[in-house]
């Protein structure tokens, strides 16, 4: 009987500690939200942290970056509907393979609609800065695609899925 209930106590404890774990998510973070590190003041972490952003600077990255996130945002939210329209079309009864396909397309040209608009935007921001800032801006953007940016320091390295 005493070993019973230890193992039943030994079974609950591991649950728990299995469900406590943080979610990964896959290190993913929009580009807005890494670009938002760059305001960061002196003294925080973060690849903003030593790149001396002027005040100008600093707003001019801040409407930038309001701006794309308008131009962004209606797309990510096709691109959700799209996403769970796949899974729809996935997972009926009889799939139409010409239907889950064209809507690969179109998810596929969202994204590609996305990535365009991000690279504008980071170009727009780049050209903002001087040689120095430029040097920190682009190893800043290394890290990111390692999964050794803000969130994966804080995490521990996590390479994107």
């Amino acid at each position: 009987m005493k070993t019973k209930i230890l193992m039943l106590v030994v079974l609950m404890s591991m649950s728990v500690v299995i469900f406590a774990q943080p979610i990964d998510r896959g290190g993913k973070k929009s580009f807005i939200e890494r670009d938002k590190v760059l305001l960061m003041n002196e003294g925080q972490r973060g690849p903003g942290n030593g790149m001396n952003l002027t005040d100008a600077q600093k707003e001019a990255f801040k409407q930038s970056m309001l701006a794309t996130q308008k131009q962004i945002q209606p797309i990510r939210n096709e691109l959700g509907e799209a996403n769970a329209r796949q899974k729809t079309l996935t997972t009926a009864e009889k799939p139409d393979l010409n239907a889950i396909n064209k809507n690969i397309e179109k998810i596929g040209a969202l994204k590609v609609e996305m990535a365009k608009i991000q690279a504008k935007h980071r170009l727009e921001m780049r050209a903002q800065l001087t040689d120095e800032q430029r040097l920190k801006f682009d190893a800043h953007k290394g890290m990111m695609r390692q999964g050794k940016g803000q969130r994966g320091m804080k995490h521990g390295m996590r390479m994107q899925g």
